[in-house]
């Protein structure tokens, strides 16, 4: 059974490309934000560890909301790490950076997330995809709302 939900197959395809590189940026985040409350010490230590996990926490419903959404589209999402390191921009930390570099790391690729949902929000919006454009529009202000957070931290 075909879909008719008033997006044309090559704006939904295009949509949903770009939601999946948002969803690799997005997971990728997510796991280097998990790492970071686990491994994070210093003076900053317990701040840190409720922000990250705030922040990794939040994240872990937006995957899911993206990857449904791409599945909305009639796309399949991407859900391997083969795939999302295909798919992504956000460099992995593999090791056990300071604090301050942990912060730093989180405010540039929170901002990345912003960049990559605004690329796209023209896109949807001119396939008058509303549902698409109300996904990149929270992700915008949280990421934004974060990366401010972080920021402020650094003085």
């Amino acid at each position: 059974m075909g879909i008719n939900t008033g997006i044309s197959t090559k704006h939904r395809q295009t949509i949903a490309e770009g939601l999946s590189k948002l969803l690799a940026d997005s997971y990728t985040l997510y796991l280097k934000t998990h790492n970071f409350h686990w491994n994070v010490k210093g003076p900053m230590f317990q701040t840190l560890h409720i922000l990250f996990e705030q922040q990794y926490t939040e994240l872990a419903t937006a995957v899911d909301t993206l990857a449904e959404r791409i599945r909305a589209l009639d796309f399949p999402a991407p859900g391997s790490y083969l795939q999302f390191s295909k798919l992504k921009t956000i460099k992995e930390e593999t090791g056990v950076p300071t604090a301050e570099k942990m912060i730093k790391q989180l405010v540039a690729d929170n901002e990345t997330v912003v960049r990559a949902a605004r690329a796209l929000f023209p896109i949807a919006d001119e396939a008058g995809d509303e549902a698409t454009a109300d996904i990149l529009t929270e992700r915008m202000e949280i990421h934004e709302k974060s990366a401010w957070m972080l920021r402020s931290l650094l003085g």
